[in-house]
C-alpha cells in the first residue's frame, strides 16, 4: 500500500503541482559548494585549523558524524587542500533512478523494494535520490508511467482498421503486465495520468470513436477492453512470477495440475475441460487460443452493442 501522503490522501499524484517531473528542483547533490581554501594562518601563536572533512561527509564514508579537522601548528607548512574528485560512476539523474527502480522491481519484487536498497543499487546515498523524488509513493508512480512507454500506440488515422488496433493495444497491454508483474498493483493504487499514460488515453478514446459507439458508451468501451487485458496479463504475470521464484517449468506444474483434476471427484463436471486442455503441446498455446478468441468475444460485442444503438443504420 502507499506509505507516503499517498496514504492519508489517496487523490493525490506526482503529476499534479510542483511535485511532477519537470518541476523539480534545480539543484542536485553535486551543486554542492566548496568552502574557499584561506591564504594563511590568521594567527601565527595559535594552532589554526584548515579546513577538513563536513559532518555530511564524514557521515557517508561510515564515520561517527563528527569531522576530523586538519591542524597546522606555527612554523609548518600549510597543507594544500585537495578538493574531491568526480565519481567515475554514472551521473545520477532521474532517468537512471527509474530505470534502476524499474529492473529492481521486476526482479525482487514490490513488497522487498525501498529507497535504501535503491540508494545502494545506485552507488549513492538515499538522500541523493530524494533530490529527484519527494518520495517512495511519487518515485513508485513515475516507473509506472514509464512502463505504460511499453505498449504501442495506435496510429490516429482515420482509416485504420480499429478492430485490429484494438487487438494490437490489448496485446501490448497484456504483454506490458506480464513482464512487470507489479505493475497490477500500483495500477489500482495510482492514479495513472502521467504523460505516457495520457497520450496513449487520448489515442484509444480516438480508436473508439472510430467503432460507431454514441460517446456516452465510449468509457464503458474502453473499459472493457482495459479490465478484460488488465485481469488476463495479470493472471498470467503471477503464476509466471510464482513459478520463477518455486524454480519449476510452467508446463511442468500445468501437467501435474491437470493430471490432479482428472483425479479429482469434485472435477468430474469438468472432465472435458481438462482433457482438451492437457492436449494442447504448452500451456503459452492454451493462453494465447483463449486471448485471441476472448479478443473477438470483445470486439463482436462492440459491434452488436453499435448497431443495437442505432437500428436500421
Amino acid at each position: 500500500m502507499p506509505t507516503g501522503p499517498r496514504a492519508i490522501r489517496p487523490q493525490a499524484s506526482v503529476w499534479f503541482g510542483d511535485r511532477a517531473p519537470g518541476a523539480r528542483r534545480k539543484r542536485g547533490p553535486a551543486d554542492v559548494s566548496v568552502p574557499p581554501e584561506p591564504s594563511s594562518a590568521t594567527d601565527d601563536s595559535e594552532t589554526v585549523k584548515r579546513p577538513g572533512p563536513s559532518a555530511t561527509d564524514a557521515v557517508e564514508a561510515g564515520g561517527s558524524g563528527v569531522p576530523a579537522e586538519p591542524l597546522v601548528r606555527r612554523g609548518e607548512p600549510e597543507p594544500r587542500v585537495r578538493r574531491a574528485e568526480p565519481s567515475p560512476g554514472p551521473t545520477l539523474d532521474l532517468d537512471r533512478i527509474v530505470r534502476t527502480t524499474i529492473g529492481m522491481l521486476d526482479e525482487q519484487g514490490l513488497a522487498r523494494f525501498s529507497m535504501r536498497r535503491l540508494a545502494a543499487e545506485l552507488g549513492v546515498t538515499p538522500m541523493s535520490v530524494y533530490w529527484y523524488v519527494d518520495n517512495k509513493d511519487d518515485l513508485l508512480e513515475i516507473a509506472l508511467d514509464e512502463i505504460g512507454g511499453e505498449v504501442p500506440v495506435p496510429s490516429d488515422s482515420p482509416d485504420a482498421d480499429w478492430r485490429q488496433q484494438v487487438r494490437q493495444v490489448a496485446a501490448g497491454y497484456r504483454a506490458m503486465l506480464v513482464a512487470h508483474p507489479w505493475a497490477s498493483r500500483l495500477i489500482g493504487e495510482y492514479m495513472n495520468v502521467g504523460p505516457k499514460a495520457t497520450a496513449f488515453s487520448t489515442v484509444m478514446r480516438s480508436i473508439m470513436r472510430r467503432t460507431g459507439l454514441p460517446d456516452e458508451m465510449i468509457p464503458g468501451a474502453l473499459s472493457t477492453v482495459y479490465q478484460f487485458t488488465y485481469g488476463f496479463g495479470t493472471v498470467e504475470g503471477r503464476w509466471q512470477e510464482r513459478c520463477r521464484a518455486a524454480g519449476v517449468r510452467e508446463d511442468d506444474l500445468f501437467e501435474e495440475m491437470s493430471e490432479t483434476a482428472r483425479d479429482h471427484p469434485g472435477f468430474h463436471g469438468l472432465a472435458d475441460l481438462v482433457e482438451r486442455r492437457g492436449r494442447a503441446s504448452s500451456l503459452a498455446e492454451v493462453r494465447e487460443r483463449d486471448f485471441a478468441f476472448s479478443l473477438d468475444c470483445l470486439i463482436a460485442g462492440i459491434e452488436a452493442m453499435r448497431d443495437r444503438a442505432h437500428p436500421g443504420v
